[in-house]
Order: C-alpha cells, then sequence, then structure tokens
C-alpha cells in the first residue's frame, strides 16, 4: 500500500521507513565509529572474495548463457507492451541512455588503469613477459572480458524482466513483480518487501561506488588542470612518494556534483536525466575522436579488431575459468568477482531504469541493443584509451607504468599529457574531467529514480520531496565509504551488496521463464491495471 497523506505520501511506509533507517545508520556509524566500520568492511571483502568466488564466476556465467538463450529462442518477437505499443525513445537516445546508466564513471576510471596494470603482471603470463607485446594483449583481453558481455547479460536480465512484468502484464515497475508467477499475490507482503528492499540497497551501495570513483579521478583532473594543491594529498612510504586525491576535496566534490544530480533528477526522465545522457555521448564522442585523432590511429584501428577476435574466442574459457589450482592466488578475486559482484549490486537501478526507456521494443530488439551495443562501444573506448596507453608503453616514452603505480587516478590524463597534443591535450584533459561529472550526475539521477520507483510501488513519477532525499543521500553513502576506508570499502560495500540480490535475479529468470511459457501456450495471467491500482491502493 502507499501512504494517502503526510510525509511519506505516495510511499509505502514500511519500505521508506526502513530503507531510510539502515542507510542512514551507516553514514552516521560510517563517521562516528570510523575504524570499526572500516574494519567491518573489510573483514567482508576478505570472507566474499576468498569464500564466495566461486559463486559470483558461476553465477554471471549462467546470466549471459541464459540471454544467449532466450535470443534466440521463440520469445523473441514479443513486445515489451502491449502489441500496439512502439518506443518511446530514439535509437540515439536510447543508445545514449543506456551507455550513460549503465557503465559511466567507472569505464572512464578504469580505461587506462586497468589495461597498464594487468599489463605488468596477472596470470596468464610470467614475469619474464610483463610489458611486453604478449602481455599487452592479454591485457586488454581482460579489460574487454571484464567490460563486456557479462554486465550488459546482467542488465537484460533484469531490465527485461521488470519491463516484461510492467507493461504487457501491467504490474507495478519494482522487483517483486517479477515473482508474480512464484508467489502470486504475496508480492504485494514481506516477500515482495525484502526482493524491492534488496533492491534498494544494490542500488545505493552500487552507485555509491562509482560516485567514489568518480570524485577521486576527478579531483586528480582539477589538479592536472588547476595545478591547485588543495585537490591532492602528498605521501611518502617506504621512500616513495605517493600522489592522492585529498579527502576533502572529493566531499566538496561530491556535494557538489550530488546537488546537481538532484536538479536533474527533480526534471524527471524525459528531461533532465534524457538530455545529460545525450550530453555525455556527445563528450564521449568527442574525446574518442581526440584519441583516434591524437594518438597512433593506425594502430587503434588494427588493435581494435584484434582485441574483438581475440576477446570472442576466449569468452567462455574465461566465463569458467576460477584459477582453482592457484589457492594462494587473490587475483581473480580482486579483479573478475569484484566486477561481478559490482555489475549485480548495479543491476536493479540499471535494468529498471533500462526498463524505464524500453517501453514498446520487442525482445530480441531488447537483448540486441542492450547486449551488443554498449558492449561494442565499449570495446572501442577501452581500445582508444588503453590501446593508446599500451602504444606509448611499448613504443614511445613510457611513463604510465610509474604514474598509475603512484596514483591510479592520474593514468588518464598522464596519458593525454604523453600524447603531446598541446592546447588540443589540455582542452581534452578539460572535456575528460566534465565527462566524468556529467557521467557522475547520470548515474546518481539514474539510482535516484529508481530508488524512489521501487519505494513508492512502482510510480514513476515518485514523490519530488523523496528525490531531493535520496538524491543527497547516495552521496553522503558515497562521502562515508570513502572517509572509513577508500576504494576497497567501496568495493566490499558493492561485493556484499550483490549476493543477496543474485538470489533474486534466479528467482526472476525462473518467474520470467514460467511466464513466457504460460504466454506461448494461451494461458497469460496478464492484471487489468483496475486490479493491480486496487492492490496497491488496498494492502
Amino acid at each position: 500500500m502507499r501512504a494517502k497523506s503526510g510525509f511519506l505520501k505516495g510511499l509505502n511506509p514500511t519500505m521508506a521507513i526502513w530503507s531510510k533507517f539502515l542507510v542512514f545508520a551507516l553514514v552516521i556509524l560510517a563517521f562516528v565509529a570510523t575504524k570499526d566500520v572500516g574494519d567491518f568492511f573489510t573483514g567482508i571483502n576478505s570472507f566474499l572474495v576468498g569464500t564466495m568466488k566461486w559463486y559470483y564466476l558461476g553465477i554471471v556465467a549462467c546470466f549471459l548463457f541464459f540471454v544467449v538463450w532466450l535470443l534466440f529462442s521463440r520469445y523473441g518477437n514479443l513486445r515489451l507492451g502491449k502489441d500496439s505499443d512502439r518506443p518511446e525513445f530514439s535509437y540515439f537516445s536510447w543508445f545514449a541512455m543506456l551507455f550513460g546508466a549503465g557503465m559511466g564513471i567507472g569505464l572512464v576510471f578504469w580505461s587506462i588503469a586497468e589495461p597498464i596494470y594487468h599489463f605488468q603482471s596477472n596470470p596468464f603470463i610470467t614475469a619474464e613477459m610483463s610489458q611486453s607485446p604478449e602481455a599487452a594483449q592479454v591485457a586488454m583481453r581482460i579489460t574487454l572480458f571484464h567490460w563486456g558481455l557479462h554486465p550488459w547479460a546482467i542488465y537484460v536480465i533484469v531490465g527485461l524482466t521488470l519491463a516484461y512484468f510492467a507493461y504487457r502484464k501491467d504490474l507495478p515497475l519494482t522487483i517483486r513483480s517479477s515473482l508474480y508467477p512464484l508467489i502470486g499475490e504475496r508480492i504485494y507482503g514481506p516477500l515482495g518487501h525484502i526482493a524491492d528492499l534488496l533492491a534498494v540497497y544494490g542500488t545505493v551501495f552500487g552507485v555509491a561506488t562509482s560516485l567514489g570513483l568518480g570524485v577521486q579521478q576527478m579531483a586528480t583532473g582539477l589538479y592536472e588542470i588547476t595545478g591547485w594543491s588543495f585537490w591532492i594529498t602528498e605521501t611518502v612510504v617506504d621512500g616513495v612518494t605517493k600522489v592522492e586525491p585529498a579527502l576533502a576535496a572529493m566531499m566538496l566534490l561530491i556535494a557538489v556534483v550530488s546537488t546537481l544530480a538532484t536538479v536533474s533528477v527533480v526534471s524527471g526522465v524525459g528531461r533532465g536525466v534524457k538530455i545529460l545522457s545525450e550530453v555525455n555521448l556527445w563528450l564521449s564522442i568527442a574525446i574518442l575522436a581526440f584519441f583516434f585523432a591524437f594518438g597512433p590511429t593506425r594502430y587503434l584501428l588494427g588493435a581494435f579488431l584484434q582485441n574483438i577476435g581475440d576477446y570472442l574466442g576466449q569468452v567462455v574459457p574465461l566465463s569458467l575459468w576460477t584459477n582453482a589450482n592457484d589457492e594462494t592466488s587473490k587475483w581473480q578475486g580482486g579483479w573478475t568477482a569484484f566486477y561481478w559482484g559490482w555489475w549485480i549490486s548495479w543491476a536493479p537501478f540499471v535494468g529498471m531504469f533500462i526498463a524505464r526507456i524500453s517501453r514498446g521494443r520487442t525482445i530480441r530488439e531488447f537483448i540486441l541493443g542492450v547486449l551488443l551495443v554498449p558492449t561494442l562501444l565499449g570495446a572501442v573506448w577501452l581500445t582508444a584509451f588503453g590501446g593508446t596507453a599500451l602504444h606509448i608503453e611499448l613504443f614511445g616514452d613510457g611513463g604510465i607504468v610509474e604514474a598509475v603505480g603512484a596514483d591510479l587516478t592520474s593514468a588518464l590524463y598522464v596519458t593525454i599529457d604523453k600524447m603531446n597534443a598541446g592546447f588540443i591535450g589540455t582542452l581534452a584533459s578539460i572535456v575528460a574531467t566534465l565527462l566524468i561529472a556529467t557521467y557522475f550526475i547520470t548515474s546518481s539521477d539514474s539510482g535516484t529514480l529508481v530508488v524512489n520507483t521501487l519505494l513508492s510501488m512502482g510510480d514513476e513519477e515518485p514523490p519530488t520531496v523523496h528525490r531531493v532525499i535520496w538524491g543527497l543521500g547516495e552521496g553522503f553513502v558515497a562521502a562515508a565509504l570513502l572517509y572509513v576506508g577508500g576504494l576497497e570499502a567501496l568495493q566490499a560495500a558493492a561485493i556484499a551488496a550483490a549476493l543477496p540480490f543474485s538470489i533474486i535475479m534466479i528467482f526472476m529468470m525462473i518467474g520470467l521463464v514460467k511466464a513466457l511459457r504460460q504466454e506461448d501456450l494461451g494461458q497469460a495471467y496478464a492484471l487489468s491495471g483496475e486490479k493491480v491500482r486496487g492492490s496497491l491502493d488496498g494492502r
């Protein structure tokens, strides 16, 4: 039921109260008992990475195989909506919002840092192969694997399921609706509340992880552009100077950008979110054009084809590889398992956002658009950024490996500087920093909209005051996690939030298949809009 009056008007009171209490309790604890909370997240990270790694790897492989099966199944022509419905957004706007919500800050942060990291060391190369052409190819293979089909398969499952039940079966646009074939009307009771609350927590912590990464890189970028020492902190460890974004600077950036994101989400999907997503795409095209124009163009074009072929040839073995014969290695837990957990924690928010903008498309069109187009765009992006950095290390002056070792967030700006593009390079650094900011805003406002949609039992235009509360609240969570443990705390929060929601995703797949088979047999249980509204207002 939704509250009909008072501060919680338009929201489910039980879910609204519990979600706010638990999330904001964490924020307060983070600042009151910093060390204890930091140790707590460190312990969670160690347990999940050490004990549950196999589960994350196995379940995400199953997600991808399921999506591929569904793509070629006989259900592909079913429309996500009534048979007469047609898409609300053009392909350009749709792809822009898909890419901006699904990857955003993380792709900018890791596009150079990750390939350079794997270029030095990974389980697939020997110490003698480090920083060789062979190591460069393996580095790109691993990076494309982490940012390719698997995360988008996760998003497909959640987004497709939600769109199917919301727009074809007239159920609320919430996670609970996907469980209707399994538990029926009980989705409006405690079981449905639990499913939606897990999605809320996954969204909040998943978005907070990305926001934390974004402000670290924004602080570094602003230092590179302005030269102001306010943005960084220098520390000496064992005689080595390490440069890190300053905590005060990151808190300031979180406050400013969270405020802008809140303004955007108040304006709704059709205005602020759509406009920002299209700005993101144009800025992304501009920075890509810079890398192809001023980078090693011929090398990048050849590397793109080679990277795609190498990735496709290895995607199945990599999907099932668990490094079981090396129990001492922590590489896969810190990389692949973390990524899979991060993507699952993002799944409620990205999936619901994708569902919200995909009404009227067919199942096959949805899968092709969500699975393949962003994967291809991501491969172009990673090849342009990571390939340029690797080319500088292999055939140029080098120095990026050392920069990543000193400050992970500086990889992008050091690479731009070493491209020797003069004023255009400075302009590219400014565009890159602006891009991080707009991705920051897009991720935050999309996450805020999804949280409020869940708490309002599927209302696609949730109450404005609560959009403001959660828009600022996500910023507070990101700030708290950075304060208690930096990147490690952000990673731990994402992986922990993913574990329970991955179980919900298993039931979502089962419910979707059951509903599709019923529809195929002409036994659809579609609810009328009047019955749904009665369920929401009367329970």
